[in-house]
């Protein structure tokens, strides 16, 4: 596959698709839950060095001298083991005026000092700061101010308590928290990333199947796609086997009309073969013969050629013709042609609004044959009624001629197939109407008439 048509692969980018939102989902899922892990170890170390603060002011107090104290040490062992990471320090802080007293410190501080800056405590608050502890370690702090009021000498005072622990305490755990959770994260974005390639290779499978279904059409194995499909794409299936039978109908109907133009070619051509076989001399009628029968015969070709590009053609998606126009033309011209008959042609009923789904010229041959059909065989009276029934077009023609009998009316539509030989025509205009209804979904069926002749009933798809 070249490299920029990547995007033509249906399996590339549904499964690039699965790999961005895997990717994104993970990093957006490891950034939070290590995020909120984070955020708790913080507030369990600080909570720890509260609950430090809290057991160092319980324990606090002054000697006889006024120095600070410690009742009982602190229950944490590692308060009492060099360098620790876990630290206290109580500061004096009540001579304003005199040197600093030496602080109270944990064994853990060994001979250091948690230097801290000066900070406006109010008494019981705590306050947090970063600072520098023993070994350049960084450590996080807690301070409370609190006033001890039992001095020797009767005045309150003042110490400054802290309680410090290194932070590195506090991201090791995290750390190694990130690192579980991005490996979890990693193998379960595998597995993920795996079962979206099974699972769009799965998804996918039916369109495999059409391939093969479709190489067996190819090959003439079968005349239609056949297996077993998901629901999802059986209404891709159904339209191709419909396209599919549409286009071996236009093909037999191809088949059809060539036979049909044949047909029509069989009498002219005998006669002049005949024609051809007569002693030229002192024959004037031969030349007029034939060119007679010759133009007879380019009139079929030209009608038959014409029909079978019709009925080869796509219907055009859209199209609508008015009927009322076309009906009263063709009444127009049928009393013209059939003027010598003295043949009354009557629309009974065609409302305005009526409309066929289809081609003009498809409708005037449709209609035209009926008509002409009707008009040679009536006796006076032809009537025209149209109307919509259910969205179908029906339009019915009847004449009060002699009629057909059962047998006669199925014989007609074959092609070829005339009921009087002594009327002149070809024999295929009812086969040509019942051929290019049924391209449009339709049919022509022929019944009696109340007229007393035959009626021809036209079903076409109507214009809602």
């Amino acid at each position: 596959m070249a490299p920029a048509a990547w995007h033509h692969s249906l399996r590339i980018r549904l499964l690039a698709g699965t790999l961005f939102w895997v990717v994104g989902t993970i990093l957006v899922a490891g950034w939070g839950l290590g995020n909120l892990f984070r955020q708790h170890v913080e507030a369990q170390f600080h909570a720890e060095l509260r609950t430090h603060l809290d057991h160092l002011t319980a324990q606090i107090s002054l000697d006889a001298q006024g120095k600070a104290q410690l009742a009982l040490p602190l229950s944490d062992p590692r308060f009492g083991r060099p360098y620790s990471g876990y630290y206290w320090q109580v500061d004096d802080a009540v001579q304003r005026g005199a040197a600093p007293r030496a602080p109270l410190r944990s064994r853990s501080l060994w001979d250091t000092a948690l230097a801290v800056q000066a900070d406006a405590l109010v008494e019981g608050d705590v306050h947090l700061h970063p600072v520098a502890g023993p070994q350049n370690k960084r450590l996080s702090v807690v301070e409370r101010m609190v006033r001890l009021d039992d001095s020797p000498d009767g005045k309150p005072h003042s110490l400054r308590l802290l309680v410090a622990a290194d932070v590195a305490l506090m991201a090791e755990p995290v750390s190694r928290f990130n690192i579980a959770l991005w490996l979890a994260l990693g193998v379960l974005g595998s597995g993920v990333v795996l079962a979206a390639i099974v699972q769009v290779s799965v998804g996918l499978s039916p369109l495999r199947a059409m391939r093969t279904a479709l190489s067996k059409v190819r090959e003439g194995e079968t005349q239609r796609l056949e297996g077993d499909f998901p629901i999802e794409v059986m209404p891709l299936v159904e339209e191709f086997n419909t396209m599919l039978a549409h286009n071996a109908a236009v093909v037999e109907r191809a088949r059809t009309h060539a036979g049909n133009l044949a047909h029509a070619l069989k009498t002219p051509l005998s006669v002049m073969a005949n024609a051809a076989q007569t002693p030229k001399q002192h024959d004037p009628e031969l030349a007029r013969l034939v060119v007679e029968q010759i133009g007879q015969a380019r009139r079929q070709v030209d009608y038959h050629l014409a029909r079978a590009q019709a009925a080869a053609a796509t219907r055009v998606p859209g199209a609508k013709t008015v009927l009322l126009p076309v009906v009263e033309g063709l009444v127009r011209v049928m009393q013209r042609i059939h003027a010598q008959r003295d043949i009354a042609i009557a629309v009974a009923s065609c409302a305005p609004e009526l409309a066929f789904r289809g081609e003009t010229q498809d409708l005037h041959e449709m209609l035209g044959n009926l008509l002409d059909n009707a008009c040679k065989w009536a006796g006076h009276r032809v009537e025209i009624r149209a109307d919509n029934d259910g969205g179908t077009l029906t339009i019915t023609l009847d004449d009060d001629g002699s009629g057909l009998d059962a047998q006669q009316r199925s014989a007609v539509i074959r092609r070829g197939v005339r009921a009087d030989e002594q009327v002149p025509g070809s024999g295929l205009g009812l086969a040509i109407v019942d051929d290019l209804a049924r391209l449009y979904g339709g049919r022509l069926e022929l019944l009696d008439s109340p007229l007393g002749g035959l009626r021809a009933a036209l079903r076409l798809p109507a214009v809602d």
